[in-house]
């Protein structure tokens, strides 16, 4: 049970890493860098403009990998650096569902485990009774 309560805690911590990301890259000015028309002169600009979003995006889920030593936050911090971000958003989405599955799992398993628990007890109990009727 509280390994189960510990994993929910990174599990949480993930989700909320990845949702500070994904706010990064969807926000109004990340938005406006992306929908800019090609410009030469600008170029460098807003590779450097692009260059300060991915590294804070990178440095949140790397700060959140570590805190929750979560590997597969670090994969997605080292691909946010090298990656486009139409790839980091389709893999952030990706993790997001993977993320989700995992915790509906985990919690149909542990209300199985309660159940199965509950069914032994009242079981044992039933059989501690007829055990003292013999007796």
């Amino acid at each position: 049970d509280k390994e189960w309560e510990e994993r929910q805690k990174a599990r949480q911590s993930e989700m909320q890493a990845v949702s500070k990301a994904l706010a990064v890259l969807s926000g109004d000015d990340a938005h406006d860098l992306f929908t800019r028309t090609f410009n030469p002169a600008l170029l460098q600009r807003e590779s450097a403009e692009r260059s300060k979003y991915r590294e804070e995006a990178s440095r949140l889920l790397s700060a959140a990998a570590q805190k929750a030593h979560s590997p597969r936050l670090a994969t997605l911090a080292y691909r946010v650096k090298l990656d486009a971000f139409t790839r980091v958003k389709k893999a952030i989405d990706d993790m997001i569902a993977q993320l989700t599955a995992e915790k509906e799992a985990e919690i149909k398993h542990k209300d199985f485990c309660v159940d199965e628990f509950n069914t032994n007890q009242l079981q044992t109990e039933k059989k501690e009774r007829e055990k003292q009727d013999l007796i």
